[in-house]
């Protein structure tokens, strides 16, 4: 009988009958119309997706992005009955930390395929060896090469054990969790459920479920009441996309995985939303070959539905909302768009670090490597 906890290596190997098939659907697209100039009010303009889709059908080399996503160790075991696939990247300095990092919806692995060489080698990227990480970056259950979930519950409480026993499993004791996001809420859940195991919890995005108190706001920061504003604005003309997912996701998933267009709007539109406000378009913010190959993790592996099920599965669970405060060290960086205030943060996480950036966005370590692999470095010094 063949043992489930086995750890099997894993490589990227697409059919090119998918990849035709791709081609074949972008080029039958059919396409909506705008209305006068609306720009991006509504949402992706026509406009702009067609030239986006035909550089994806006719620009873009997924097998270029294979062979990079390859160049690195994979890896997939079964755990809690799920499949989960992961890079495994250890340094060459022989007392680098373990670290873990977990991306969000709609990213994926993607997300950190920029900082892993400077996390695990910093020798060679002009950093301090003595500040090297072994960098674990799964895909939550229900993502990419995880693949679609096999049942229900998969909340992000049950993602942050099944991660907690993915890094038992991997035989590492003591290590770091980094995160934003949905990263932002199962990282800390690393923490909560292993203090004695996490040496320090790094997060980006991080905001606290504790709402301000009217009287308060007149004692924040001009900085804050701007995160504040802008927390209910997506709370209002932003949270479409996650009253459909929380409520809907099966509705939401037959259009997204018939149609690679409907994929590509779905997750663009948020790169646009959410990066760096001084970009005009995603690919302003993000690499715009970057940005498809994240994309293409969602159309091959066919996990719209179950990456959106997820926003059902941790809503209807009341996986959602303030949680006990964890003794565990935190870091928290703060990029333009996101919605940090400290005084809510520090209500359920021992914030023993906090920096603000004037660049970047949601996306920290696609948008900004630097400062993201600068700050994570930063943080864990103080803890190995």
């Amino acid at each position: 009988m063949e043992d489930k906890s086995k750890i099997r290596p894993f490589t990227v190997d697409i059919p090119q009958a998918d990849l035709d098939d791709l081609r074949d659907r972008l080029a039958r697209t059919r396409w909506s119309a705008d209305l006068p100039d609306a720009g991006w009010s509504r949402g992706v303009p026509v406009s702009y997706l067609k030239g986006l889709a035909e550089y994806w059908r006719d620009g873009y080399d997924w097998r270029a992005r294979e062979r990079q996503l390859n160049s690195f160790p994979q890896y997939t075991t079964e755990i809690d009955g799920q499949n989960v696939h992961f890079l495994h990247v250890r340094s060459p300095e022989p007392g680098a930390l373990p670290l873990i990092l977990t991306h969000g919806w709609p990213g994926s692995i993607v997300e950190f395929l920029n900082v892993i060489g400077p996390l695990t080698d910093p020798r060679t990227h002009g950093g301090d060896p003595a500040e090297a990480f072994h960098v674990v970056v799964p895909s939550i259950p229900g993502s990419g090469f995880s693949g679609p979930t096999r049942e229900a519950g998969w909340d992000t409480n049950r993602v942050t054990r099944a991660f907690a026993a993915l890094m038992d499993r991997l035989g590492y004791d003591r290590y770091g969790a980094q995160g934003g996001d949905t990263g932002a809420v199962i990282s800390p859940g690393l923490g909560r459920l292993n203090p004695d195991r996490v040496v320090g919890v790094h997060a980006n995005g991080l905001s606290g479920f504790t709402e301000i108190d009217p009287d308060e706001v007149a004692e924040l920061t001009e900085a804050e009441r701007a995160r504040l504003a802008h927390l209910e604005y997506l709370n209002t003309e932003q949270s479409g996309y996650a009253m459909i997912q929380i409520s809907r996701p099966q509705t939401l998933a037959h259009g997204l995985h018939d149609s690679p267009v409907g994929q590509l709007a779905w997750i663009v539109e948020k790169f646009k939303e959410w990066t760096d406000p001084a970009a005009d378009l995603p690919e302003d913010a993000v690499d715009r070959d970057l940005l498809l190959t994240n994309v293409m993790l969602y159309w091959l592996t066919g996990t719209a539905g179950s990456s959106a099920n997820s926003y059902y599965e941790t809503a209807h669970s009341g996986a959602w909302g303030a949680s006990e405060r964890s003794p565990v060290p935190t870091g928290v960086a703060v990029f333009p768009h996101d919605v940090s205030i400290r005084r809510t943060v520090e209500l359920e996480h021992n914030v023993v670090h906090w920096t603000e950036f004037d660049r970047g966005g949601h996306f920290a370590a696609m948008e900004a490597p630097d400062l993201f692999v600068g700050d994570v470095r930063e943080f864990f010094a103080k803890l190995r």
